[in-house]
């Protein structure tokens, strides 16, 4: 994509009202956690804004307090993340002309506007982009760090918390995406699905990114690309109480939300 052009953000700040991990911290959903002196998902909202690169924020779920200047549009959380997709995609389309979507989950605080700005900038013309991350830049970045890695000949990836989305081409996308996941629980449909050749060197590590997202383009009938970024803050998210303690190390070590 070209680095002229501008986005529109989809964040993603819903969740089980009954989760544990929340209420633990004493709020209802967990981008509300406070991380000195601010929301989490206010960093999320201050590096989009802070890209210049965004044009309209809409927002899923209850916006934190002190957060709604970050956010044009408030949405109710549907309860899934294809719902919410396509209403995101749609009230988007209603205040901007641009169909370029960046969807972004509340719950990756160590973001920043400068990552947000390369991963626009580096992306390739593709109807779907996905950043991952090398095991080894996780690691260096953030030393006993815990994430899901995936074996590939090119390496061993984690999974971003963001993706880029040409949002005409939505109506194509949910339902392939409905499908994969409505058998996500059948082990052997899934694997008819995806492609049982796929499906075995996938687990034995020997499938390549390039051959990935042949297979992905196929199955969502879009043209899909891995985007490797250097950024491990956007493979970083927030699950658990050992994550909670290293963003706050990392957010205190650079001055708070002052030094954003």
């Amino acid at each position: 994509m070209a680095p002229a052009e501008t986005w529109n953000a989809l964040v993603l700040g819903g969740g089980d009202p009954g989760d544990p991990f929340a209420a633990a911290h004493g709020v209802k959903v967990k981008p509300q956690i406070q991380l000195e002196g601010r929301p989490m998902a206010g960093y999320v909202l201050q590096a989009l804004r802070d890209s210049g690169r965004v044009a309209q924020v809409a927002y899923v779920g209850p916006v934190p307090d002190g957060q709604d200047a970050g956010v044009d549009l408030r949405l109710t959380d549907h309860g899934s993340l294809l719902a919410n997709l396509e209403g995101g995609a749609r009230a988007l389309a209603e205040h901007s002309g641009t169909p370029h979507m960046l969807v972004v989950t509340a719950d990756i605080p160590l973001i920043t506007a400068q990552m947000v700005q390369d991963v626009l900038d580096s992306a390739p013309d593709a109807g779907l982009v996905y950043p991952i991350v090398r095991r080894e830049v996780c690691e260096a970045a953030y030393p006993g760090v815990k994430r899901t890695y995936a074996r590939l000949q090119d390496g061993t990836f984690t999974g971003g918390n963001l993706f880029l989305l040409d949002a005409r081409l939505i109506s194509r996308v949910l339902p392939r995406l409905r499908e994969v996941l409505a058998t996500r629980k059948q082990p052997l449909k899934l694997a008819s699905l995806i492609g049982y050749g796929v499906l075995l060197r996938l687990l034995l590590g020997q499938l390549s990114i390039q051959q990935l997202e042949t297979r992905v383009s196929a199955l969502l009938e879009v043209p899909a690309r891995a985007l490797i970024t250097e950024h491990a803050a956007i493979g970083t998210d927030v699950d658990k109480d050992g994550d909670l303690e290293l963003v706050t190390r990392v957010l205190s070590a650079r001055g708070g939300p002052a030094s954003r």
